[in-house]
């Protein structure tokens, strides 16, 4: 899910708690509550008063009937639109997806919200809880993207010369069987492992991902990919477990140093797939049952994990259209 929203109308001052505990992205709220909710704490608010104004920043349509699929489709393609109707049946939500973004649903409910997000796989882009309870808003936030991993056999290896590698600090600890998805392409990722795993030459630091060179594409939240040299602190970063499992995380800090490199190339479904490492025993790729294997250690044949899509990509976000990368 990529963005929550609460609604505190008519004004709730817990509901506005709540949605700040549980990391809500908006409130949204009754003119003249924007300068409270500020003072409990940083969080975008919809308001007249608000940081996003209803009617000029972000629109509200209320679905009765099929004709009203046209009125939304009229509205500024670049602005949020909240989607609200008493009959689920009515909303022709799949032909609004095909047409449009930065479509938001009203919801009342978790089950809802995980509805909203299934719709032609990519789901809307966020949702509007009414009547929230901070455990579900917490919740909300916690839905993760199920990604269909895939076994990849290790064809190539080769150590390169020296390059600009980036290490991902972020604000989250992982554990063995987590790491990020990175590669040459966004057509096929490989799960590199975080650096969880004691060994005998540094300390664990299983809040990092060392990813790789500075070119290389990241899957991020939201089914995006972005170059990992365009990543910042404060940007949102995508832990990916073993079985596909996905969680967001915050960057802390983004280190790049000049390091030697080592070019490895993985077959999954007789197509081959690329991706630069560090070339160092620290640096691991994940085996299907979870386990991390470190580059030193790769040979042909190896099994490893990892993501495939059809490439194609415009500023991160999926595109059809014919492209070969290699």
């Amino acid at each position: 899910m990529n963005q929550v929203w609460v609604k505190a109308v008519p004004w709730q001052k817990d509901v506005a708690i709540a949605a700040l505990e549980a990391g809500a992205d908006a409130v949204v709220l009754e003119t003249g509550r924007s300068a409270e909710v500020k003072q409990l704490g940083l969080i975008r608010t919809v308001a007249e008063d608000g940081d996003l104004k209803p009617g000029t920043d972000v629109f509200e349509v209320a679905v009765s009937s099929r004709d009203d699929e046209q009125a939304i489709l009229a509205l500024p393609p670049d602005r949020p639109v909240i989607v609200k109707t008493t009959d689920w049946t009515i909303i022709p939500l799949e032909n609004l997806l095909a047409q449009r973004r930065n479509l938001f649903l009203e919801i009342t409910s978790l089950e809802e919200a995980r509805t909203a997000a299934g719709i032609l796989e990519t789901g809307v882009d966020g949702v509007v809880i009414d009547t929230p309870r901070e455990a579900e808003v917490a919740a909300l936030k916690q839905e993760a993207e199920k990604l269909e991993l895939v076994e990849a056999s290790i064809s190539r290896i080769l150590p390169l010369g020296m390059g600009d590698r980036i290490c991902i600090d972020t604000c989250t600890n992982m554990t063995v069987g987590q790491g990020m998805l990175i590669g040459n392409s966004s057509a096929g990722m490989l799960l590199v492992h975080s650096e969880s795993i004691e060994n005998p030459y540094v300390e664990p630091r299983p809040f990092r991902v060392n990813a790789g060179p500075v070119h290389a594409y990241i899957r991020v939240p939201g089914g995006r990919t972005r170059y990992l040299s365009e990543l910042r602190s404060g940007d949102p970063a995508l832990i990916v477990s073993h079985e596909g499992m996905t969680a967001p995380a915050v960057v802390g800090r983004i280190k790049l140093e000049k390091r030697p490199l080592v070019f490895v190339e993985a077959v999954a479904g007789e197509k081959p797939y690329t991706l630069i490492l560090q070339n160092a025993e620290t640096i691991r790729l994940t085996a299907p049952g979870g386990e991390p294997v470190s580059v030193v250690a790769l040979k042909e044949g190896s099994r490893v994990l990892m993501f495939t899509e059809k490439a194609g990509r415009h500023f991160g976000m999926k595109v059809d259209e014919t492209i070969d990368e290699k």
